[in-house]
């Protein structure tokens, strides 16, 4: 078997066929795909074939393809698509962060002392990731168990089972809680590392949610198993009544007569009828009934053609043209004339002439303006002074 020579040459052959492989990938849970369907989609080019199969990347059984297990395994993880529930990855992990911890105590070179460091912060992060990958998977597969498994009898050991690697979730997250809290505490004291206590603080809080959201799936499966009760036990009444009236026995052998006579459920009620009658106005007014009009009398074939009301003539006054004349003021023009004079600015827009009519509060409004927008053209003193019970600063110009 050949292998890849480098991280290049994978990405290179990963690349060049990524058309095969996405529509493999695609494919993966029906039957296996048709050696001639790959064979069209890399140009007929039967080397190219080869070489994926050569080298692992694909398998081939008889006439047909699939991805192999590795590859197929690394995608769906890339891409959160897997359906496997792997808990004993966890268990492998923390059993590793144990022993590198071991191996952290024993060891005096600094050197390998932190090779064994970042291999432990490497493999904490890796267990916060894997448990809520994992905790995802559970609720979705939860979810399409109950939803698309059409055995009752599957379906319940399915849910049965996947509750199981809930509790098994559950009890690796207790001992992960256990082993960065009380188990090593001393390890966590004396590694003074800032980047281990961010990853400490993050898998807690991973490790929080997982918790809540388990909960959640403890409820959703204990609600799906007494929905699954509750139906087959109601399919195996039916099937009981359908047998009793196969054998033509159903009202000899049971009392069927007496208990639908004294059913009063609304299910066997005919369905009520509410006639809405249309205003004339609406009728005449509103575009979309003026629509259905038209197509109820195409349907009709009713020969009379309906005309769409039209509106009264607009009157002359709404066609008017009204003028409304504002005066502006010019702040640029108010700077030039403060800038040629000596005087200070809040006694120069004081006393500055407008082209308007401006009170004592639009001057200070318009004195702020001209201390925001150009502020950079005056003397700005520490001075202050005050006016009508509003203080202000000295400015001057430049």
């Amino acid at each position: 078997m050949n292998t890849f020579s480098n991280i290049k040459e994978v990405l290179l052959a990963l690349k060049r066929e990524e058309e095969l492989l996405t529509e493999m990938f695609k494919r993966r849970k029906t039957a296996n795909y048709k050696y001639e369907y790959a064979l069209e989609l890399v140009d007929d080019n039967d080397a190219r074939l080869q070489y994926l199969i050569d080298r692992s990347v694909i398998r081939q059984n008889g006439s047909t393809l699939e991805i192999d297990d590795l590859y197929l395994q690394f995608f769906e993880q890339v891409l959160e698509a897997n359906e496997e529930i792997n808990t004993s990855y966890i268990n492998e992990n923390l059993e590793k962060v144990k022993q590198n911890i071991e191996y952290y105590f024993n060891e005096q070179n600094e050197q390998r002392k932190y090779e064994y460091l970042r291999t432990i912060k490497n493999t904490l992060r890796k267990i916060g990731i894997i448990t809520l990958r994992n905790v995802v998977d559970l609720k979705r597969n939860i979810d399409n168990t109950f939803k698309s498994e059409p055995n009752y009898k599957n379906k319940k050991a399915k849910l049965i089972n996947l509750d199981n690697k809930r509790k098994d979730i559950t009890k690796l997250i207790e001992q992960t809680e256990q082993l960065v809290t009380h188990d090593n505490i001393t390890f966590f004291k004396t590694a003074t590392d800032e980047e281990l206590s961010r990853i400490i603080v993050q898998l807690k809080l991973q490790l929080h949610k997982c918790t809540h959201n388990l909960i959640e799936i403890q409820r959703q499966i204990i609600d799906f198993l007494n929905q699954i009760k509750h139906q087959s036990g109601i399919i195996e009444k039916l099937r009981k009544v359908k047998y009793l009236k196969d054998q033509f026995i159903l009202e000899s052998s049971t009392d069927i007569k007496q208990v639908l006579a004294k059913n009063n459920a609304v299910v066997f009620e005919p369905n009520p009828s509410y006639p809405l009658k249309l205003s004339l106005e609406y009728l005449q007014t509103d575009e979309e009934a003026f629509v259905s009009i038209k197509k109820i009398a195409e349907r009709k074939k009713i020969g009379e053609k309906l005309k769409q009301p039209i509106a009264e003539r607009i009157s002359d006054e709404y066609l008017e043209t009204q003028i409304v004349e504002e005066v502006q003021i010019n702040l640029e023009e108010v700077k030039n004339g403060f800038v040629a004079g000596s005087n200070n600015l809040f006694d120069f827009v004081m006393n500055f002439n407008f082209s308007k009519m401006v009170s004592f509060e639009e001057r200070v409004t318009i004195y702020c303006q001209m201390v925001s927008l150009y502020d950079t053209a005056f003397e700005i003193t520490e001075q202050v002074d005050e006016r009508n019970d509003v203080e202000f600063a000295m400015i001057y110009p430049k």
